[in-house]
């Protein structure tokens, strides 16, 4: 029996911090993540995949997004089975209850809304949900798993979407509880789970996916499916398959000294090809004279054209003017007036005294 294991798709993820055109992409990669999983399931000979919940990122997204989804899903003809997370939660009034009035859900996709086994693969597949129907169940929606009458013979898999206490890292959020030892006490071949965006192992039989299409700067190891493959009762295999379109990086970066503009360049250029494929966030740390802020923000704006996105905080970085920088503005009159005025503002701690003195420095050396 060989599944493939997603979760946390979260089709119409807003990206509201990413704007513009960038944002776009990111977003129509969401759709684009499911082909790469129905081309996979069909490269390794999958028996069924099993999505972990989480596969829409709200109950309010239009129609064609919902459309959309499911006709992505069409282009592998074996079970897909999609699990109600805490962002689709399975409501009276919901995503899936559009689908049915839709009518554009495949046959061989399985909206698991009730928590009651779905036998597939001709009987040798028993897949226990446990379906969320309101963002935050305060009990184990997974307890029935243990009480659960299967085929026999057939390989019981549980699919499920929430935390297991005092397993995640402190960042993860608490709701939707399930007990870790689930799959022992319910004598599952393999748990399933959705919510933490990286790829976990919990235990030998449980997982975590992890999203397919890399969403965050902070999340650990994500962008993948797992092939899991049983076998009569062993510990399952476990190999984690790319998916994700986009590589997500966030640097700190100081840029106290010579050389550390460089270094950064020779970092940025370090990075794999092809480089409209990396999202990168900055965070800038050090003191830097004018000629070298000036130097950077040139830096910056060239990459930034190379990237699919680029963003820096700056906020650490502290502007340091040299008198190399000041000499610049010599018999300038007016202008040298005014750096004099600013650097007396700068010395009584105003604290935009400092990014004026760059503004001015910036502009006076483009019109020279």
């Amino acid at each position: 029996m060989r599944l493939l294991h997603t979760a946390d798709w979260q089709i119409g993820k807003g990206f509201g911090r990413i704007a513009g055109d960038a944002g776009a992409l990111l977003r129509e990669q969401r759709y684009a993540v499911i082909r790469r999983i129905a081309a996979l399931a069909a490269e390794h000979r999958a028996d069924a995949v099993l999505v972990a919940g989480d596969v829409f990122d709200s109950q309010t997204l239009p129609d064609a997004a919902l459309r959309r989804t499911m006709e992505a899903m069409a282009e592998w003809p074996g079970p897909w089975v999609l699990l109600p997370g805490n962002h689709d939660a399975a409501l009276a009034e919901s995503v899936w209850t559009r689908i049915e009035r839709l009518g554009c859900r495949p046959d061989n996709v399985h909206a698991a809304v009730t928590p009651e086994p779905l036998v597939l693969a001709d009987g040798r597949l028993a897949v226990l949900p446990a379906p969320l129907r309101r963002r935050h169940e305060p009990g184990d929606v997974t307890e029935w798993f243990d009480t659960a009458a299967t085929p026999e013979g057939a390989a019981r898999v549980g699919l499920a979407h929430g935390s297991l206490r005092n397993r995640l890292p402190e960042a993860a959020e608490a709701h939707n509880p399930i007990a870790e030892d689930r799959a022992v006490t319910a004598g599952l071949d393999y748990l399933a789970l959705g919510d933490w965006h990286g790829t976990l192992e919990i235990a030998e039989r449980t997982w975590y996916a992890g999203t397919p299409e890399t969403d965050s700067f902070r999340s650990r190891d994500p962008g993948h499916v797992l092939r899991v493959d049983l076998s009569g009762g062993a510990a399952p295999a476990i190999t984690p398959l790319a998916t994700s379109h986009y590589q997500w990086h966030e640097w700190q970066q100081d840029l106290t000294g010579e050389g550390a503009l460089q270094a950064l360049e020779d970092r940025l250029a370090g990075l794999s090809a092809p480089l409209e494929r990396h999202v990168l966030r900055l965070v800038l740390a050090g003191g830097v004279d004018l000629a070298t802020r000036s130097a950077l923000d040139e830096l910056l704006g060239r990459w930034q054209a190379r990237l699919a996105y680029l963003d820096w905080d700056d906020s650490a970085l502290r502007p340091e003017a040299t008198e190399a920088d000041l000499a610049v503005f010599e018999g300038s009159g007016f202008v040298a007036d005014a750096l004099a005025a600013l650097r007396e503002r700068q010395a009584a701690g105003e604290i935009h005294a400092a990014e004026a003195v760059q503004r001015l420095y910036a502009a006076y050396h483009e019109l020279r």
